[in-house]
């Protein structure tokens, strides 16, 4: 085959089809208008210089649609991240900011090789759901400050932006709701000259394109020592919410995506990210469905194409951006917390219906979250307590049931259910030591062995009748169950 015919081979079937093109190239544009705000708000949070949240939504959005897993997904500066390296940047400075993103980076990498992406299975509904549920609370409780000691104006501005959000989606989508917000509360100000605080007032914009560079920081162990924490939560927030969208995104195209490339890609690109001197992030629930869902876009060109527009905005557009105010990006995170809250998951009808351990780990991971200011601490602590219900429910699940031969040599125990550490140690009760004929019959063919606990129990069950010379005979065991009670049947009792 010749080079030519080789490339058109390779070459991905969208290059050449117009329509693939325009729908990629008009999807990037509005997405990369729409990043803008939430750059700049989300830097806010984080506490550092608007730029910088640009630079890591630029940097995010170029490197992951090259090594990413996810097509079409967009990765940026995050409110989740930006919560997370909050208090570092507020104690340290923004040097170990930027050496935590690179180090977090490196964790998702080494956790996308190691198949992290294969824990999400074990992360169940009610988790998710308090964890997109804190998550918008503390974007919203971070706007709080900005509406405390100022000028009177600005409520009314962030009225305004939210019922222009609200209403301007009925007379057209094609432009998104949160840029003419942005762009008519910005003329309102500038023209009428009303002074309240604007995006210029927290820090200059880029006027020019990232450069690379070291963080400036000690290369030392007590750095490594301070960032590892911060890094490590931010790994792991970061790796949570990109593989939820990636699934989301997987369920709305109805196709599959690499869930390991899409960990280690997000992990590379916090750590160019962070040599850019940009601030980290992962996926963008938000931004994703406006790029996939709204727009149509379903290749790696429009995520692309995202971070070059919202670069190429800020550098010939960075004068303007300046004067954006305050007001309207508040106004933006409001009505981001908004339309992100489960409204459904706290109604009353749901509720009623919804388990109590359910709702239990709803709650739960959503106060430890919002408490500790840690997404990770909340998957973690929701996680651990859906995992003790689900044993507790489970445990009740093994019966056991005595049938006597006729003769009254013989007694049967039919053992049903899942025997592990927390059903099989209520067996040893439920057995007449004393009053049971000489030969005795475990029949566990309803039965599933899961762990060595249940083997324990089993020689407990043994040894007690052996104490009174009768013997016991263990049937019905399936092919797992029987290898493992094989392997540790006896080598168990004595500790």
């Amino acid at each position: 085959m010749s080079p030519a015919r080789w490339s058109r081979a390779l070459r991905p079937a969208w290059l050449t089809d117009p329509k693939v093109w325009r729908t990629e190239v008009l999807a990037g544009l509005v997405v990369g208008l729409a990043l803008i705000p939430e750059a700049i708000a989300f830097s806010i949070i984080a506490g550092v210089d608007p730029a910088i949240g640009l630079f890591a939504s630029f940097t995010m959005a170029v490197t992951i649609a090259i090594f990413g897993g996810r097509r079409a997904m967009i990765s940026a500066a995050t409110g989740a991240v930006a919560l997370v390296i909050a208090p570092l940047n507020r104690e340290h400075g923004l040097g170990y900011l930027i050496a935590a993103v690179i180090l977090a980076g490196v964790f998702q990498v080494v956790l996308g090789l190691l198949g992290v992406a294969k824990l999400m299975r074990f992360i169940p509904r009610s988790v998710m759901v308090g964890f997109v549920n804190s998550l918008s609370i503390l974007v919203f409780m971070a706007q709080v400050p900005e509406l405390r000691d100022v000028p009177w104006a600005v409520y009314p501005l962030v009225a305004a932006g939210l019922l222009m959000m609200v209403f301007f989606p009925k007379i057209t989508k094609v432009v998104p709701a949160p840029l003419v917000s942005i762009a008519v509360l910005t003329a309102v100000t500038i023209a009428a000259g009303i002074a309240v605080p604007t995006v210029g007032d927290k820090g200059a914009l880029p006027s020019s394109l990232p450069v690379p560079g070291l963080p400036d920081v000690p290369f030392t162990t007590d750095t490594l020592v301070l960032v590892a924490p911060y890094a490590f939560a931010m790994a792991l927030v970061g790796l949570m919410e990109s593989l939820m969208t990636a699934k989301l995104v997987d369920d709305i195209t109805d196709t599959h995506s690499s869930k390991k490339r899409e960990s280690i890609g997000q992990g590379i690109a916090n750590i160019v990210t962070g040599f850019f001197g940009g601030m980290g992030g992962c996926a963008m629930i938000g931004q994703t469905m406006v790029n996939v869902k709204v727009s149509g876009a379903r290749t790696r060109l429009s995520t692309f194409l995202a971070g070059v527009f919202l670069m190429v905005l800020c550098i010939v557009f960075g004068p303007v951006v300046s004067d954006i105010p305050m007001a309207a990006l508040v106004a933006v995170m409001i009505m981001v917390c908004f339309a992100t809250f489960d409204w459904h998951s706290v109604a009353p009808k749901t509720l009623r219906r919804m388990p109590l351990g359910e709702i239990a780990v709803m709650v739960i991971t959503g106060v430890c979250v919002v408490v500790t200011h840690n997404l990770a601490v909340g998957v973690v602590a929701g996680s651990v307590t859906a995992m003790v219900i689900f044993a507790r429910r489970v445990a009740h699940h093994a019966d056991v049931t005595a049938v006597k031969d006729p003769d009254g040599t013989t007694v049967v125990y039919r053992v049903a259910g899942e025997l592990f550490f927390a059903s099989a140690n209520e067996l040893v009760g439920r057995f007449d030591y004393a009053g049971d004929p000489d030969r005795i019959v475990v029949d566990l063919s309803a039965a599933h062995v899961w762990d060595a606990s249940s083997v324990a129990v089993l020689d407990t069950v043994e040894a007690k009748y052996a104490q009174r010379g009768k013997t016991v005979e263990i049937t019905g065991l399936n092919a797992p169950s029987a290898d493992l009670h094989n392997r540790l049947t006896g080598e168990l009792a004595g500790h």
